[in-house]
């Protein structure tokens, strides 16, 4: 078992392998860095300082920490001064950069504050590159952001853009042709950019509800990012102090060891269905009895005994529903409805049931199945008498058939989000043909949501076309439906 130095419990993964496979799993760690990473500190005068002396904190660090007169700046609301950052960064050679900001209206501000970047005036592969890429695009020519890219060589990237614009903003990078990325926290986990400097603005870090802590894992990801292998000797986290920077805590992460990997098994719909396709109640309580969850609990105990527990509270509701029999076997609508590996699969499961789903339109179909996709919180608003007849009928059409099992649902204590209109409009519009930019303008959707929104849509849209077998004419038209969806910008191809 080969593991990153991210994993702060390789042992106990190791162990809990060994005791299911029964053969000794060895843990191969590597814990030092590739490149390794130096922790600098930038003073509001423009200086860079070290930030630790051993293991403390660098006294000037700590005198700015004690000195008075820098309270009202370490409290400052107003943003960055991104541009001179990146001028102090290049003349100390620092860069390239990733800037890791709270938010992605933080990320796109922070362009506005660059000025023209020295790499404008060489560079010619530049150019060339970028040329290339727009002319396989050209939906990216009008993109907002693009002069910041071209002429101040910086770049956005985050959950709210374009795939193929993230694409362009990765492989700059990874190509030297940037300054800097401004990059919310979840490029540290997802993307394998490197970049000789990361620059730290805050040391929390939103966890979907509040602000909490980095973690150490959290951190390590980020540190991560600093220092190119094979072009690098040292990498560097430059922590800039601010409101939301609180220095002790960096200095505590720089010596932290990253947080344990914890089971996140649970049971859902979709995975009961699927296991009881080839597994009685009792084979699937062994399964929890193995699983790391319960090894992680004292082998068993209370883990096990509250997967059991999930796992009984659905099988009692399938039994209701009439997807399983009371000798705990799949039903025939089991059957079919266990091929739906989806979040919600006894939703479309009640529609393909009740014929609530439309027979002949696939636009209509695409639009209808949205609503069960989109699990946010965003509320984008409609007006109801320009939503489509048509629409609007085949919406409430779905929503009538869910609505006595949604009910159901709440009341045995399953979570339901609420099925939302403006998800099919959205869907509809981009199903039937309209521009891109169109509907971005209009709704004021990200670009990143708008494409994810696609995407899991189409991909519930694949999950029907598997049921030929027992639903041959909604199967085909769902392949129709899943055409229409994935065109550009939402799926792209590119060889380099």
């Amino acid at each position: 078992l080969m593991l990153s130095a991210t994993v702060g419990n390789g042992y106990t993964i190791s162990a809990w392998l060994s005791s299911i496979r029964g053969k000794e799993c060895v843990v191969i760690k590597e814990e030092k860095r590739p490149v390794p990473l130096y922790p600098l500190f930038l003073h509001p005068s423009g200086k860079i300082k070290p930030y630790m002396d051993k293991k403390k904190l660098y006294s000037k660090v700590r005198l700015f920490m004690e000195d008075k007169s820098t309270r009202r700046y370490r409290r400052s609301r107003t943003l960055p001064p991104f541009g001179e950052i990146i001028q102090v960064l290049a003349r100390f050679k620092l860069l390239p950069a990733i800037f890791f900001l709270k938010s992605r209206s933080e990320c796109d501000a922070a362009l506005g504050t660059c000025g023209k970047s020295s790499k404008h005036y060489e560079e010619k592969s530049f150019d060339d590159e970028l040329t290339l890429i727009l002319d396989r695009f050209p939906y990216m020519k009008n993109h907002k952001q693009l002069y910041n890219l071209r002429f101040s060589r910086v770049g956005a990237h985050h959950g709210g853009q374009l795939p193929a614009w993230k694409f362009l903003i990765e492989n700059m990078m990874k190509r030297g042709n940037l300054d800097a990325i401004f990059a919310t926290t979840t490029v540290a986990a997802g993307v394998n950019f490197p970049a000789r400097t990361i620059v730290l603005f805050n040391s929390d870090q939103f966890n979907g509800r509040e602000f909490i802590p980095l973690n150490g894992t959290e951190f390590h990801q980020m540190t991560g990012r600093a220092g190119r292998r094979g072009q690098d000797k040292i990498g560097f986290m430059l922590a800039v102090p601010g409101r939301f920077m609180d220095i002790k805590h960096i200095k505590n992460l720089l010596s932290a060891k990253p947080e344990d990997i914890k089971s996140q098994i649970k049971n859902d719909f979709s995975m009961v269905l699927n296991l009881l396709l080839s597994h009685t109640p009792e084979d699937i309580r062994n399964i929890f009895e193995k699983s790391l969850a319960s090894f992680q609990q004292a082998k068993g105990g209370k883990a096990e005994s509250n997967l059991w527990n999930d796992f009984q509270k659905h099988l009692v509701f399938l039994k209701a529903e009439g997807f399983v029999d009371e000798q705990d076997r799949l039903t025939e609508d089991g059957i079919w409805a266990s091929k739906l590996r989806l979040d919600q699969p006894l939703f479309i499961a009640e529609c393909l049931k009740k014929n609530a789903f439309p027979k002949d339109d696939e636009r209509l179909l695409a639009a209808v199945i949205a609503p069960f996709v989109y699990d946010g919180d965003q509320e984008i608003q409609i007006y109801q008498k320009s939503v489509p007849k048509k629409l609007k009928a085949a919406y409430n059409k779905i929503v009538s058939a869910v609505s006595p099992i949604s009910e159901r649902m709440m009341e045995a204590g399953f979570a339901v989000n609420p099925h939302k209109l403006w998800t099919s409009v959205i869907l509809y519009d981009w199903a039937g043909g309209a521009p891109w930019d169109t509907i971005i303008e209009k709704r004021g959707f990200a670009e990143g949501d708008m494409a994810m929104l696609v995407l899991r849509t189409a991909d519930n849209l694949k999950q029907i076309t598997s049921l030929r077998e027992y639903h041959p004419d909604i199967a085909a038209l769902a392949e129709n439906a899943r055409e229409a969806l994935l065109r550009e910008p939402v799926v792209f191809e590119y060889d380099y």
